[in-house]
């Protein structure tokens, strides 16, 4: 069996992955033609995604948010992203959504799409999964709390936590330290963005005040030894995009044995492998472990603790956790073993 075959068959969870960054071009294009929204201009529909730094990617990324205005448009690409992610091996997904880059749609609206594609892709393809609402740091505080009053408005049991998102270098996290203490007060589990485009202080900034579970990207932490062993003694999860640090991040090169993943690996650090947007990066769950296997360094055991990382750092429940740890981890061997006799 080919290595790509061998880790598409692996069972995986998807912690990092962002619904409008999830959007296929093509389908992007026909709900911007079918609601009159303007796109940047490309030759392609593959150019469409195509851009140089975080902030050329964040202008395409609000773009296309402001195509998708139904509740059809909303599970159409709910259900398309499960469906891709399924297919890659996908069986649990914890996916964050940007109400608030959706002007002038009711957030009620939106999530009865969501909602209705969740429940399809689960029905079709089996795929669990659970929402993370992101809060744009770049619109404060006040912003947020009213942000968050419409996530608890429509709330279920498919919310699970709160993120936080969007260009973060100039955003550190303590002026959200109010909001994110009221989230958790009604229960909801957290995150956020920090040390990928901004300094390892972001990440001890939300760590220390915004008192977050996992943190989403936080290459820089390698810049903090101190920190770098707090976060492993912690068991702090990092959820991982190796595709989007060439876009994001000052690490172009992922094969550089500084590239902050391979250190955070070697580090000892609780790491997970996800996409992120995988449609905008030219990439999938599949392909980001291919990356981290080949360019890396991750060995098929690497490989097979970040998946069981990413269900240990998780927000389900402990029976199903520990349910699914000792089946996936003897599904994994079994699949990885077809590789040792092929050898």
């Amino acid at each position: 069996m080919k290595t790509s075959e061998l880790i598409r068959k692996l069972p995986k969870a998807e912690i990092h992955i962002h619904l409008e960054g999830a959007i296929l071009p093509g389908t992007a294009m026909e709900l911007a033609r079918k609601n009159g929204v303007a796109l940047p201009e490309c030759e392609r529909v593959g150019d469409l995604y195509d851009y140089a730094d975080l902030m050329e990617f964040l202008a395409v990324y609000g773009a296309i948010a402001d195509s998708i205005v139904t509740i059809d448009d909303f599970r159409r690409i709910t259900y398309e992203m499960l469906q891709s992610a399924a297919a890659n091996g996908c069986r649990y997904m914890e996916f964050f959504i940007s109400p608030h880059a959706h002007e002038g749609v009711p957030f009620a609206r939106q999530f009865e799409g969501i909602r209705r594609g969740m429940l399809d892709a689960e029905t079709e393809f089996g795929i669990v999964s659970r929402i993370i609402p992101g809060m744009n740091r770049e619109l404060g505080p006040e912003a947020g709390e009213e942000y968050l009053d419409e996530i608890l408005a429509n709330r279920g049991d498919d919310v699970i936590g709160l993120g936080l998102d969007y260009n973060e270098a100039p955003y550190p996290p303590e002026p959200f330290t109010a909001v994110f203490a009221r989230a958790a007060g009604n229960g909801l589990r957290l995150t956020a963005h920090a040390g990928e485009s901004g300094p390892a202080a972001f990440i001890a900034g939300s760590l220390d005040t915004l008192k977050v579970e996992r943190v989403d990207h936080g290459y820089n932490v390698v810049n903090d030894p101190a920190l770098v062993a707090r976060c492993r003694d912690d068991g702090i999860g990092f959820t991982c995009c190796p595709s989007t640090t060439k876009y994001t991040t000052t690490w172009r090169d992922l094969a550089a044995p500084d590239h902050p993943i391979r250190k955070m690996k070697e580090a000892g650090l609780a790491v997970t492998i996800n996409s992120d947007d995988p449609p905008m990066f030219s990439t999938d769950l599949s392909a980001e472990f291919m990356i981290a296997h080949e360019a890396l360094g991750f060995s098929f055991a690497d490989l097979k603790k970040a998946i069981l990382t990413s269900l240990e750092v998780a927000w389900i429940d402990d029976s199903t956790r520990r349910q699914w740890l000792t089946d996936w981890s003897v599904e994994i061997d079994a699949i990885m073993g077809t590789a040792d006799r092929a050898g």
